[in-house]
């Protein structure tokens, strides 16, 4: 431990643990990668107080002796906004009791966006889903994406919102960044910052997620895209093994899996809600091995459609496609029927010609429950 000489003053960060187990607090404005106002915290302090990464940590600071050292936390206060002892009671994410998601997140509960009321009928989404978001280039993924995002601060100010963008152009985290405003935090690797970066950020977001649901806060990860956090891993060469089709190494995909099977409802307790996008249709077989390895692993999927893009079709959704495992448990009963005949009477259809009926009759009602009550339900 340092010797601390002179007045301290209160500072605070997301703490990231070395190999020696020291650490650094992180700052939300670097998105939590390494930067120069970062706070040293000795090993003796992670050690006391249990402290584990992703943990948002508040405590005195004090200055260095040396002029060629970081500032470093002399005292800890708080523990995610707890009391230090009070937090490590808490119980360990990988111990906590995952249950189904639910309830449902409501997204245009009345006369809202189109895109949003689609998607509660089709691919309702619930709390602790693991949804898959598959989309072809110039489907409107982005801004679905920030539609959702904004739609679920909205409707549940409390449920903590994180979109993660790796490998994203500047100009599209900018937009994001306007987009989502003070109603979440948009943490960006751009494509100039290389895969140590984008595999760095990513699992310190994973680690910031799992303590805030240990605390019983409600989490929504938006991650754009589990393709290029794949190819990001691939590039660092985490895992060894073989190589399989396209270039990709064998073990490659297995943190990625492990972060998109993170998400869970938990008993009693908060949740990890994660939608992640997966490009598909991008001309590189790498892209779609990776697509092929991630499909069947959500709970939920909602896929875009480049024809229905390219008519200027919004949401260019594949109502056959597109939906939601037990979702019985997110509608009601007689909700549940009408979505089902709804289905039939769609299925029967070109899908290039059943989302411009959806859209044209969910207009001219103000809500879904409206809409729904508005036809008979067959067996």
């Amino acid at each position: 431990m340092p010797e601390v000489v002179g007045p301290t003053e209160p500072g605070g960060g997301l703490l990231e643990i070395q190999g020696d187990g020291t650490g650094f607090l992180r700052s939300y404005e670097n998105s939590y990668l390494a930067g120069e106002g970062d706070i040293y915290v000795p090993g003796v302090l992670v050690k006391k107080h249990g402290l584990k990464p992703g943990s948002f940590i508040e405590g005195q600071v004090a200055q260095p002796r040396k002029p060629n050292q970081k500032p470093f936390l002399a005292e800890v206060e708080k523990v995610d906004g707890m009391d230090p002892e009070e937090r490590a009671k808490l119980t360990p994410f990988p111990k906590l009791t995952v249950v189904d998601p639910e309830p449902q997140i409501v997204l245009g509960p009345g006369d809202d966006d189109l895109s949003l009321r689609v998607i509660d009928l089709l691919s309702p989404i619930g709390y602790g889903q693991r949804g898959l978001i598959v989309a072809p280039p110039r489907s409107g993924k982005t801004i679905l994406l920030q539609k959702i995002s904004n739609a679920i601060v909205e409707r549940d100010p409390d449920t903590h919102l994180i979109v993660l963008l790796i490998d994203e152009r500047p100009e599209e985290a900018t937009g994001w960044r306007r987009s989502i405003k003070e109603h979440g935090e948009v943490l960006v690797s751009t494509l100039d910052e290389g895969p140590r970066n984008h595999v760095r950020l990513s699992e310190i977001t994973l680690e910031r997620a799992h303590r805030l649901v240990e605390c019983g806060q409600n989490v929504v990860i938006v991650l754009d895209s589990i393709t290029r956090l794949a190819r990001a891993y691939n590039s660092e060469n985490r895992g060894g093994g073989g190589i399989l089709s396209g270039g990709l190494g064998a073990k490659v995909l297995e943190k990625p899996k492990k972060f998109f099977g993170s998400a869970r409802n938990v008993e009693n307790g908060g949740s990890l809600t994660i939608l992640g996008t997966a490009l598909v249709d991008t001309g590189s077989r790498m892209d779609q091995v990776i697509f092929e390895e991630f499909k069947g692993t959500g709970n939920m999927e909602l896929v875009l459609s480049r024809p229905l893009a390219e008519r200027r079709i919004f949401p260019a959704i594949d109502i056959e496609l597109s939906g939601t495992r037990r979702e019985e448990l997110l509608l009601p009963e007689a909700i549940l029927d009408r979505v089902y005949t709804l289905r039939r009477v769609l299925s029967k259809m070109h899908s290039l010609d059943a989302m411009p009926l959806l859209l044209d009759k969910l207009s001219a009602t103000s809500s879904n429950a409206e809409f729904l009550g508005s036809f008979r339900v067959t067996t």
